[in-house]
């Protein structure tokens, strides 16, 4: 078979109905892979600085890249990308579960959607596979949601899938995204809660009218230029991940917590606190495990298995079963609030999905709106006339309620910390006010992990440990085709500029082939080895350097991006918590990133200027400019 991967996506204008399909030729879509990649070039063509993220002018990208749909382990994954409301910058956000699958089956690499349906609306896709391209907007049709608006994400879920059949797969929003809180989630797989839950990307799609997406796909595979080498090549890199994945699969990401909190990576008490040892024990997987759990399960195609179901036995939850809460999750609604309870943290995570919260961006909100309390910015009127407090599950579900309903302070709390200590009058530079570019940090610390600092300060949609993933070098992962076999020392500051930089440009690859970045953790595949697959998906030669030129490729665009949109050195920072406070117990109590030398080191090794600015000659390399 030839080249088969010439992605069609859907061009869907809610505003006028018009339903359209971009088709890519191999010359348009190489340079970019698909996925993310192609995401971010679409959106450079369609918004800019002057484009207001909740208008109609902003358009929200669903992409796919060759592997989705595949048995490659770990490729049930989608991207969702936009303006981000929450940052004004750049906007993304991957996500697993099976709705990229039934996407990709349905026989579209995407969804472009374009601005604004006149009431409530929901897009059905039907599998395509009986039309050509100029009839597969056929397949498409805008319906009427004034019945599922205001319903929660899970209970929308559900109605969808008793109006259309079980075999569907769903991308919806709760009540925050239709009522445009910026850290606004996008939630997938009902019960099983698969978020995109970073950027606020939950308000775009709220600001459009559009309550969900729903897919029906009929087929189980996709086209692949050699199949049967393909299969072999998966088949023998399966054999190697069982040892690191089956680590993940056994607690899933849970299993962190308590190794987190003992080399000080744990964040505590919004990030000011060294320990929280005890804690951290009633958080831990092994606890979830041995109480709450009742089954593991993942995404498609998905090797590892990290999802966990659980049920909980108090009565006061209402016998709740669903996904059980992940790392990020325990670190933002338990140790950031210093909450010990796992199942008042599972809880709370769950009304944060019904809603279709970002839980990141929910207990780092929570945790400001305590300390905002606490310094006089706030007063107990704002809290319906009780004083929040850490520790306190009454402030953890009271303030997640009110913020998901946009309810008193939750107006504002609804928007992030940095659009929250504005509306307050609190000082942007306030120790307290953590943040990059708008987005909260996720349940990392650079002060455990110096590459994070770096890594937190130039991500293109603002703090992020996955557009990075640079910590696992410094955990002992080997990169030897970057120049690191034996991992890196996590305090060091010297080589952290090129590792993250190196690191940035392989995890665009991951996010434009579509596959989810806990390989790393099991330490394959290797470049080579995914390239390998794109080659055999594809039909194109491709080697190793070139899928990673192209990840170079992809970053800088988004960092073009943003440097029309005003990003340069100055946004390129930390909370000053971060580079000032040391945690002060713990396995990381005395440590202090030095940012200004990593970022010296990042941006000469990128070719940007030492504001940075993508150099000409950079992007005249990468065939940007």
């Amino acid at each position: 078979m030839g080249n088969t991967w010439l992605p069609r996506l859907l061009d869907i204008d809610l505003s006028s109905g018009k339903v359209s399909t971009l088709r890519y030729s191999e010359e348009q879509v190489r340079p970019y892979i698909g996925g993310s990649g192609l995401a971010a070039s679409l959106l450079a063509e369609s918004t800019g600085p002057d484009t207001d993220p909740l208008s109609e002018s902003n358009v929200l990208i669903y992409s796919l890249g060759p592997l989705a749909g595949t048995i490659a382990p770990t490729s049930g994954r989608h991207h969702i990308t936009a303006k981000s409301p929450q940052t004004g910058i750049f906007g993304e956000s991957d996500v697993g579960g099976y709705f990229g699958r039934a996407l990709r089956r349905a026989g579209f690499a995407g969804l472009v959607i374009r601005g604004k349906a006149p009431g409530p609306a929901y897009i059905l896709v039907e599998d395509a596979a009986r039309f050509d391209d100029s009839h597969a907007h056929e397949a498409v049709r805008v319906l009427d949601a004034s019945s599922l608006w205001g319903k929660d994400a899970i209970a929308a879920d559900e109605a969808l899938k008793a109006r259309h059949g079980s075999d569907v797969e769903v991308s919806v929003i709760g009540q925050a995204g239709e009522r445009l809180a910026r850290i606004a989630a996008i939630m997938h797989d009902g019960r099983s809660s698969r978020a995109a839950g970073r950027c606020g990307l939950g308000a775009v799609m709220g600001s459009k009218n559009l309550k969900a997406v729903v897919v029906r796909s009929t087929s189980n595979q996709v086209p692949l230029h050699d199949p049967e080498g393909f299969r072999e090549s998966v088949r023998a890199e399966n054999r190697h991940l069982p040892g690191g994945a089956a680590r993940m699969g056994q607690y899933g990401t849970a299993g962190g917590v308590v190794h987190a909190e003992e080399i000080g990576d744990l964040p505590i008490k919004n990030w000011f606190q060294g320990e929280f040892k005890e804690g951290a024990q009633k958080l831990s997987g092994v606890v979830m495990a041995e109480t709450i759990l009742t089954k593991r399960f993942g995404c498609a195609a998905c090797p590892i298995r990290c999802g966990r179901e659980v049920e909980l036995k108090s009565p006061q939850y209402g016998g709740y079963w669903g996904a059980g809460p992940e790392y990020e999750s325990l670190g933002s609604l338990g140790s950031m609030l210093l909450v010990d309870d796992l199942e008042a943290v599972t809880y709370a995570a769950y009304l944060c999905n019904a809603y279709g919260l970002d839980t990141i961006s929910t207990g780092g909100v929570i945790a400001f709106a305590i300390e905002a309390f606490e310094r006089g910015y706030l007063d107990v009127a704002d809290f319906d006339g009780h004083a929040p407090a850490w520790g306190s599950v009454d402030t953890l579900f009271r303030l997640v309620t009110m913020i998901g309903e946009r309810r008193g302070i939750g107006e504002i709390l609804g928007n992030g910390v940095r659009a929250a200590a504005a509306a307050l009058g609190i000082p942007a530079d306030a120790d307290f006010v953590i943040h990059v570019k708008g987005l909260e940090l996720p349940m990392h610390d650079p002060r455990a992990y110096s590459s994070l600092a770096v890594g937190y300060a130039t991500s293109n949609r603002g703090a992020c440990h996955l557009q990075g993933f640079s910590h696992t070098v410094e955990r002992g992962v080997s990169m030897p085709e970057f120049g690191f076999p034996d991992g890196l020392d996590r305090f060091a500051t010297a080589g952290k500029g090129r590792l993250v930089a190196k690191m940035q440009d392989l995890m665009c690859v991951f996010d434009s082939v579509k596959l989810c970045k806990f390989l790393v953790v099991a330490g394959r595949p290797r470049p080579a080895t995914i390239a390998d697959w794109v080659a055999k998906a594809t039909g194109w030669d491709i080697d190793a350097e070139e899928l990673m030129a192209a990840g170079e490729r992809i970053y800088n665009l988004k960092r073009l991006y943003n440097t029309r949109c005003g990003i340069a050195r100055k946004d390129d920072t930390l909370p000053k918590r971060i580079t000032t406070h040391k945690r002060g117990s713990g396995g990381a109590a005395e440590n202090l990133p030095d940012l200004e030398a990593m970022l010296d080191e990042y941006y000469a090794v990128r070719g940007w200027t030492s504001d940075g600015i993508p150099e000409q000659d950079t992007l005249h390399r990468l065939g940007l400019g």
